[in-house]
């Protein structure tokens, strides 16, 4: 859940300084937006093509796996479930490492 923020904008709005421009970060102009070019452009020009290509490399998400896990809905007991989280993080690693040694003991067929 997010938290709310009871702001007082009427104290905000009398600050002396706030309707003074920011002179560290002014608003943009329709002739700067016209004159701004993607990141592939402008890039290389500044850091080279090979430092570019590399700072515009996808940074994204856990690398592949063979075995990704698979997203599940499960309802566990409140006493169950407390025990595994009082360890800390990686609870559901410790939950998946149970069923994994539960399952070597008994059959699967």
């Amino acid at each position: 859940m997010m938290p709310t923020h009871n702001i007082d904008w009427d104290f905000i709005d009398s600050h002396p300084m706030a309707d003074k421009p920011d002179e560290d970060s002014p608003e943009l102009t329709d002739e700067d937006f016209a004159s701004m070019r993607p990141a592939s452009e402008a890039l290389p020009e500044v850091f080279g093509a090979t430092l570019a290509a590399e700072m515009l490399k996808p940074k994204g998400g856990r690398p592949r796996t063979d075995t990704p896990k698979v997203f599940t809905g499960i309802r566990l007991d409140a006493d169950v479930l407390e025990v595994f989280r009082a360890k800390g993080k990686g609870c559901q690693t410790r939950m998946n490492n149970a069923l994994k040694d539960w399952l070597k003991g008994h059959s699967t067929a």
